[in-house]
């Protein structure tokens, strides 16, 4: 299925090479202040093109996975799952585990949004999307997929999985969003963080064991489904119930 995409190239083109600019250094005010105002911007479009319904399940993972990979295998029965326990869907909107979820999701009778990134080699919006939105700024986009989500799930990936992935903890663990479920998927992969956070993290008191408890590790799509039903919040859980029964 086609994506339907934000039509507002225009605005993309006037702020390519925008988040490189705020961040190169010390500038004059006035450009400071221009940056700000095309930032505020891309916040007001995401907000006016994400409105749609629904508890929302962030997917996270890397871009780099084919068809055949058993990470996608994963991701995609996932996707399936939370569409049919009433999830939108939500992922950077790319190809690998990104598509597999979102692909996932259309086979579960879900609606599916990917939020991209300008990159200098152009990621592509999967065709498993039914609401497309692109954003020049990370720091925007990653607003954006954590704002309208009450659960996310992470599968392996780069460092960009693994930035996501420890925004979402952090926020959780300095009280800035609620205590979401975080699902990790793929248990042999994440083993090696947890086994560092252990050894390293715990060893030196920079974490305790409560915020590495955060995040649920599993191989299993009904384990992670549990976790995130159990999870979210009472009165959104009993949203979901009333709407199944209508």
């Amino acid at each position: 299925m086609a994506a339907k995409r934000e039509r507002r190239e225009p605005f993309l083109e006037a702020v390519a090479h925008a988040e490189r600019r705020l961040l190169c250094g010390r500038r004059e005010r006035g450009a400071d202040l221009e940056s700000a105002v095309r930032v505020f911007l891309e916040f007001l479009r995401g907000y006016e093109s994400l409105d749609f319904e629904g508890p929302c399940v962030t997917v996270f993972g890397s871009a780099r996975f084919r068809e055949d990979h058993r990470y996608y295998r994963m991701a995609r029965a996932l996707g399936r799952r939370l569409a049919e326990e009433g999830f939108v869907v939500m992922t950077g909107g790319g190809p690998g585990i990104m598509e597999a979820a979102n692909r996932g999701a259309k086979e579960g009778g879900g609606f599916t949004i990917g939020c991209n990134i300008r990159l200098p080699r152009e990621q592509k919006p999967n065709r498993y999307l039914d609401r497309f939105v692109e954003f020049e700024h990370f720091f925007v986009r990653k607003v954006m997929l954590v704002k309208y989500s009450c659960a996310f799930v992470v599968l392996p990936g780069g460092f960009g999985t693994l930035d996501e992935t420890f925004e979402a903890l952090t926020l959780i663990q300095c009280e800035k969003i609620d205590r979401f479920p975080i699902v990790a998927m793929g248990a042999e992969f994440w083993g090696h963080m947890r086994g560092f956070a252990r050894d390293a993290l715990i060893a030196e008191r920079t974490i305790s064991q409560r915020d590495l408890d955060l995040l649920k590790v599993t191989d299993s799509v009904e384990e992670a489904i549990g976790h995130i039903r159990r999870g979210i919040p009472t009165a959104l859980a009993r949203q979901m119930r009333e709407r199944a029964r209508r």
